[in-house]
């Protein structure tokens, strides 16, 4: 079965530090587009930042310069970094991959949301 599971969440203060992990099952994680996204109640999900299969990258600008998104092939892990903190980060961190879809590109995929599995996500509070 496709599984994904996201940890390491928790609480950090603000220009502290928190690395996200999504473990995948199931598949190879390397071989498909790979998102992270974030929800705050109920104003809804927002993109976070994305790779492709070639390693390229995608962050939504809220987070450029401050989180990084990659990959651990060897144990089909993807990772979420995220350095200088801000209480608007807080949030629930949800980890994405598309294993179904072949004709849509990563970036589209992304921007859309059209991710086929999800995780249960990870609570992530700056205060």
């Amino acid at each position: 079965d496709v599984q994904l599971v996201e940890s390491g969440g928790g609480t950090a203060e603000p220009g502290g530090s928190l690395r996200l992990s999504c473990v995948a099952t199931g598949f190879t994680l390397g071989r498909y587009c790979l998102g992270w996204y974030r929800q705050v109640s109920e104003i809804g999900r927002e993109g976070v930042a994305a790779t492709e299969t070639d390693g390229s990258t995608y962050y939504a600008n809220s987070v450029k310069g401050r989180f990084t998104i990659s990959k651990d092939d060897t144990k089909n892990i993807l990772h979420l970094q995220m350095n200088n903190l801000d209480t608007e980060d807080t949030a629930m961190y949800y980890c994405a991959a598309e294993t179904t879809r072949r004709r849509l590109g990563c970036r589209t995929i992304y921007e859309n949301q059209l991710f086929d599995n999800w995780g249960q996500g990870t609570q992530v509070t700056v205060s």
